[in-house]
């Protein structure tokens, strides 16, 4: 667990690089603010691409494997951003980037659902998840340390090795999962199926739960849109708060997620994976609490954390999606919570028309009525574990 956790670290800081150094990358090249914006899609589509196509080589070739190839393929590409100096070359290169990390949570998750118990799956997933918010605090420290002391930003870059060098410490320490009898698998149940893994995916027993659990996760991403995505805006031009009280906020709403991902880890392996989707109904609530209620601006910045803390429950999403199926699909079927990044490409076009026309709390309060549909949905799904300790069966008609 701890090498994952490790190698989710140098994932996180990679892909929020496109985030963290965009201003800095746009004054190098030469971008507009269209152009700078675009390196996120680029990176989104990527990562879209990545988890499709890679979730299923994993589960066909390998796990370990394709996990050390994703390493050293997102750590190549980190590198590469050194030598970039057109838009047509960053685009490129943050889309293979996008291709490579996009990879690692349905090959992450892949793994960890064979190494572990369905009983502790849940806190494996929260400390996994927790590295990935540590890793956005630790590059945020880093970058505010190289440009205090006016350093070249591209040495943020060249942490890239890190990972390549990880990569080959994998056979050491990571099982050949081709050679693992994973939880909830019996010897001889683990051969190679015809045909793709997401075609298998739709098969007629399949179908409806995968068409749930991607309009789960496409009304995830876009809730989130709606509202984490104008919150800086709403804080300044509705609120009135100034960038550093702006900064404070935000961080209190990081602190939650991060602080949140371990307790509902606990819950999903204490009441079962359907249990965290009361998250959803709470945060919300506190969405219209932060929008409408007259609070202060310390209770307000409690009410970002507790929408942080609310908004992790997500963390049960990784084992629930691979005890839904059987064991050859379980990276295929972990790539599903990237499905729904289709929806963040066009949900920031969508929420943005929408405050021109409403203003900013009516857009943000989307976000709200989403949020409950997707938990709605989730209600609806089966439960893959019981506190009881009967742990209910996937299904296993793609297995055929």
């Amino acid at each position: 667990m701890a090498f994952l956790a490790i190698a989710y670290i140098f994932y996180s800081w990679s892909w929020n690089t496109v985030d963290v150094l965009r201003p800095y990358i746009a004054a190098d090249l030469g971008l507009s603010l269209t152009e700078a914006g675009s390196l996120y899609s680029a990176q989104a589509l990527g990562a879209l691409c990545g988890a499709i196509i890679n979730g299923q080589i994993a589960d066909r070739l390998g796990r370990r494997n394709a996990l050390m190839a994703v390493m050293i393929g997102f750590g190549t590409m980190l590198i590469a951003g050194t030598l970039v100096t057109s838009y047509l070359q960053v685009l490129g290169q943050r889309f293979m980037l996008g291709y490579f990390t996009g990879s690692m949570y349905p090959i992450t998750v892949g793994i960890y659902a064979g190494l572990f118990g369905p009983a502790v799956r849940g806190r494996v997933a929260s400390v996994i998840m927790g590295s990935s918010y540590l890793a956005v605090s630790l590059l945020g420290i880093a970058s505010a340390a190289v440009f205090s002391r006016n350093g070249d930003w591209h040495v943020l870059l060249w942490v890239g090795m890190a990972p390549i060098a990880l990569a080959f410490l994998a056979p050491f320490v990571v099982p050949d999962d081709r050679k693992l009898i994973a939880f909830g698998s019996v010897e001889g149940s683990l051969g190679l199926t015809k045909g793709l893994p997401i075609k298998q995916l739709f098969a007629p027993g399949l179908r409806r739960q995968t068409i749930m659990l991607t309009l789960v996760s496409g009304l995830n991403f876009f809730a989130y849109q709606a509202f984490s995505g104008w919150a800086t805006t709403y804080l300044r031009s509705v609120r009135g708060f100034n960038d550093s009280a702006i900064g404070v906020s935000v961080s209190w709403m990081f602190a939650g997620s991060l602080l949140g991902g371990f307790f509902w880890g606990w819950i999903g392996d204490r009441f079962g994976r359907r249990a965290a989707a009361s998250g959803f109904f709470v945060t919300a609530l506190l969405i219209l609490i932060y929008l409408y209620a007259p609070i202060s601006p310390v209770v307000l910045n409690l009410v970002a954390f507790g929408y942080g803390a609310c908004l992790a429950c997500s963390v049960v999403w990784g084992p629930w999606l691979a005890e839904l199926y059987p064991q050859h699909l379980k990276s295929t079927a972990a790539s599903i919570f990237n499905w729904g990044r289709i929806v963040s490409f066009v949900a920031p076009l969508i929420t943005g028309q929408m405050a021109e026309l409403f203003g900013l709390p009516a857009t943000m309060t989307v976000a709200s009525v989403v949020f409950s549909i997707a938990a709605l949905i989730w209600l609806r799904l089966p439960e893959t574990y019981r506190p009881d300790g009967l742990t209910p069966k996937p299904s296993t008609s793609a297995s055929q």
